[in-house]
């Protein structure tokens, strides 16, 4: 584990704000000359403080508006079950967020689709298959009161 000082967490907030932005521009914001703040970038990624780059797309925009919160409860937690139940997790591309969770539901699921029928297909077709489902609850999201935003870095 590396130590992370002020200068990393400037660096990392603003790269959670544009992950685009040059190293001239960054090192410019924290106070750096470029190679500096290139290396401390550097070492963030291979440490895997940063773990990956990526750009944040609009669901609706892509015929994706409905967002479903799907609890799942399982029959059984022997540990091939969950890494049958977590890999078939992972194969269902509808699927774009799950958490293992503690208390009455096993998993939270975050699933976009393109209608309640294609949903609801989804959950015939997709999500009664895994294995020792004893259970499935589903809210739908109306709207987005708070994006995807950065982590709270003091």
């Amino acid at each position: 584990m590396i130590t992370i000082d002020e200068i990393d967490r400037h660096i990392l907030r603003e790269l959670q704000h544009n992950s685009r932005i040059t190293n001239q521009e960054l090192a410019d914001r924290v106070g750096l000359s470029p190679s500096p703040c290139l290396r401390r970038v550097r070492r963030l990624e291979e440490s895997g403080v940063v773990s990956s780059y990526t750009a944040i797309v609009d669901q609706t925009a892509l015929g994706l508006p409905i967002t479903a919160f799907v609890r799942i409860t399982l029959e059984q937690h022997r540990p091939e079950v969950v890494d049958a139940v977590e890999e078939h997790i992972r194969s269902i591309p509808q699927i774009v967020e799950a958490h293992l969770l503690a208390g009455d539901q096993d998993y939270l699921l975050k699933v976009v689709t393109e209608s309640f029928a294609t949903y609801e297909q989804l959950v015939r077709s997709q999500l009664r298959r895994i294995p020792s489902l004893a259970s499935v609850q589903t809210t739908f999201a109306f709207a987005v009161t708070k994006p995807t935003t950065p982590l709270p870095i003091a």
